[in-house]
Parts: C-alpha cells; structure tokens; sequence
C-alpha cells in the first residue's frame, strides 16, 4: 500500500508531504486558537471557519503520517482492523466537510443577501444545528461503507493499489460481488458531493448576482468578487475531486489517477482552507498579532 514504489523519489516526496501537513496543521491550528480566544470573532462565521478547521487537521491526519512513515520505512503496511478505521474517519471527515462547506454558502448567503434577518437566521441555536448535522450526516455515511467493506471476504492479494485504505481499491481486492457496494457509492457518496456542491454553487452565484445588481460601489464589488472566487476555487478544487473520484460508475480507472486527485482534495486543500477563508482576512490577521503579543510580551499588556 502505498506511493512507496515511486524508487528514488522517497526523501523528496517524504519532505513535499511533510511541510504541506505542517503548513497544515499550523494554518488550522491557528485559526482554532484565535476562534476560541478571540471574543470578536464569536460570530457565526467563525464558528463555522473552526468546525472547518478542526475537520482539516484531522481528515490529514487520517492518511498524511501513514504515507510519510511508508517514505521512511520504504514500505507501507497496515492491518485489516486499522484499515477499516481509516476508511471509516476519512469519509466521516470528508461528508462531514463536504455538508459544512454547503452550510458556509449559505452563512454567506443570508449574510450578504439578507443581512437584517441574519441574526435571526443564523441564531446560536441554528448554527450549532447545522454545524452537528454535518458530523452526524458524515459520520453515518462512513458508518455505512464501513459495515458494508467489512463484511466482504477478501481472499486475494493483500496490496491496496493506493496511499491509504479508500473503498474503490478495497472492492477492487473483494473475492465475492461489490455491486451493492459500488451502488451505494455511486449513489449515496455521490449525493453527499454533488447536492452540496450545487447548493454551494447556487450560493456563491445569487451573491454574485445580488452584488451586481445591488451595490454600487465599484470597490465594495471588488473585494466581494475577489472572496467568492477564491472561495469557489478552493470549493470547486475539494468537490471536484470527489466527484471525479467517487461518482463515476466504472470502477477501472488508473490508480495512479486516482491517487493524485485524492491526494489534491485531501492533502493540498487543508493547506488553502485557512489561507483563503481565514489568514487573508483582516480580523484574523488582527486577532492573531494581538494573541501573539500577549503570548511573547505578557507584561506589556
């Protein structure tokens, strides 16, 4: 299992993977910290930006130490029981991403379209309901494909012709009929992408309209357009790779193909979310010089 195959290219691709899983790590860790600390960023937004963040550092989690410890040890090896539950916390954190980014649209949506009832709207109660529903809905998906993987028999060859323990190459090693199990994929998985994806784009397209046909000033329009499409292209980059993962109904395309769009949407993308939603934004920015501050100067406060 694995990209230890690649000969020769094992110490670089162990540092590649090791700066993006600490750019990573940092870039979320710091958004948690400042969204708990920080009492002006107590609002819905942040709210949600930490709900993502936290999904970020542990959906890499879930695959990126595995893989740089095949990089060092030249091989890859991982028990059946552990590859379930790698299975199962990819696609819980996943779903679970793919729901929120759905419920971030619409934050953004009511926020700028319909601004005097967004209090009312998105009330602390509607927002940890939302927030909830996205783990629960991905923690159910990924409980069903686990119950599902676990109850085939695999009498095969024990190689996963991938980096981590995904569905597709799990059915691919199956002894028995997968056609349930590539239905529910196509079907359910492919729900849980493209519904949100829709609903996301709808979102990003009616604020677009709205600012358009609304506001006038040229430079509130700006920075408005300039947000949306750094947020539409990191949410086009995350979905799209699912959908070119999860949804096609043929199960025989190239592994290697596969493993690099799994690779852009899972490793790549926790390193853009807090760059493009959060460390760009100046109450971010503020809050974390001000929480710098007091962690190296405390008596200067």
């Amino acid at each position: 299992m694995g990209l230890t195959n690649l000969q020769g290219l094992e110490h670089f691709l162990f540092t590649f993977f090791l700066l993006l899983y600490v750019a990573s790590m940092l870039g979320n860790g710091a958004m948690v910290t400042v969204a708990l600390m920080d009492p002006r960023l107590h609002t819905p937004m942040y709210f949600f930006l930490g709900n993502l963040s936290c999904l970020d550092i542990c959906y890499s989690t879930v695959t990126v130490p595995k893989m740089l410890a095949g990089f060092l040890l030249g091989q890859q090896t991982i028990s059946f029981a552990g590859c379930l539950a790698q299975l199962h916390f990819f696609h819980f954190l996943g779903s679970s991403e793919a729901v929120l980014l759905a419920v971030m649209a619409y934050d953004r949506y009511v926020a700028i379209c319909n601004p005097l009832r967004y209090r009312l709207v998105m009330s602390p109660r509607a927002c940890l309901l939302l927030a909830t529903a996205s783990w629960v809905t991905g923690f159910l998906h990924a409980l069903m494909h686990t119950v599902m993987t676990s109850q085939l028999h695999f009498c095969g060859p024990s190689c996963v012709p991938h980096f981590f323990c995904d569905i597709k190459p799990l059915l691919s090693l199956a002894c028995g009929s997968t056609h349930l199990n590539l239905t529910l994929l196509n079907i359910v998985t492919g729900g849980i992408v493209v519904i949100p994806f829709i609903l996301t784009l709808l979102s990003y397209l009616y604020i677009i309209f709205f600012l358009l046909l609304k506001v006038q000033s040229w430079e509130s329009r700006r920075k408005a357009f300039s947000t949306c499409a750094s947020h539409l292209s990191v949410v086009s980059l995350f979905y799209g790779g699912a959908i070119l993962t999860y949804v096609p109904p043929s199960s025989r395309e190239s592994p290697e193909w596969d493993m690099m769009i799994v690779l852009l949407y899972s490793v790549v993308t926790p390193v853009l979310n807090p760059v493009i939603y959060t460390l760009r934004n100046k109450e971010v920015q503020s809050a974390l010089r001000k929480n710098l501050h007091r962690k190296l100067f405390p008596d200067r406060i």
